[in-house]
């Protein structure tokens, strides 16, 4: 199932979930770091993985602009291309 959210706790307003992605499922609340033109400032994805980041925010329009759907997809997606 693609893009499915379950509550699991509930605390006030507060909530804990699972959603669920093709790629996996990612526990919230969800540190998630941005990789802005693909790559997270500073660190390298072992290092991202050590922390305990279960996702990272791309910013699509960056990576439009550079260096493009084609050759992201020709380097074999988003995550091979991330190195994640």
């Amino acid at each position: 199932m693609i893009g499915k959210f379950s509550v699991d706790a509930k605390s006030g307003q507060a909530r804990a979930g699972t959603l669920t992605t093709r790629r996996g499922d990612i526990q919230t609340p969800v540190f998630m770091p941005v990789g802005t033109k693909a790559t997270v400032k500073s660190m390298l994805p072992e290092e991202l993985k050590d922390l305990g980041a279960q996702i990272v925010l791309g910013n699509t329009y960056h990576l439009h602009l550079r260096p493009g759907e084609k050759t992201i997809k020709s380097l074999g997606g988003l995550h091979k291309f991330m190195n994640w």
